[in-house]
């Protein structure tokens, strides 16, 4: 696994665009809704900004070679990017877990983790690639 500090990791322009959107989201909703709702309310800011999204999208595991089971990922954005939301009032390790576990099995370059539950967006970003 490579390590990206700084400013350097990849999808930078589309995670910020994500951060943004998830940030005009929280400005207009505030806290409180359950997550669904702020999965759809930011898929809707997304496809605003002209950016494929994919909602509740399943993806395979891959082991030797063939398919042993999916799982669903909230928001697929750009084909690219795997993004998990909560809204919760604290953050558990096992969230970012469950993203960077996401990201080694469909092999996708980076997650954005974002939790509406609190005063503020929080935000987690993990990046993952084999090298």
């Amino acid at each position: 696994m490579k390590i990206y500090g700084g400013e350097d990791y990849p999808k930078k322009e589309l995670t910020e665009k994500i951060i943004k959107a998830a940030f005009a989201v929280h400005n207009k909703l505030g806290s409180g809704f359950v997550e669904k709702v702020y999965e759809n309310a930011l898929a809707k800011e997304l496809r605003s900004m002209g950016l494929a999204v994919e909602q509740q999208k399943r993806l395979n595991v891959i082991y030797g070679g063939d398919s042993v089971g999916d799982f669903s990922v909230d928001l697929l954005v750009e084909e690219s990017v795997v993004v998990e939301l909560k809204a919760v009032r604290i953050m558990e390790k096992s969230y970012e877990d469950k993203l960077l576990h996401y990201l080694k099995a469909s092999n996708l370059p980076v997650g954005l983790l974002l939790n509406f539950g609190n005063a503020s967006v929080q935000i987690k970003r993990r990046v993952y690639s084999k090298r």
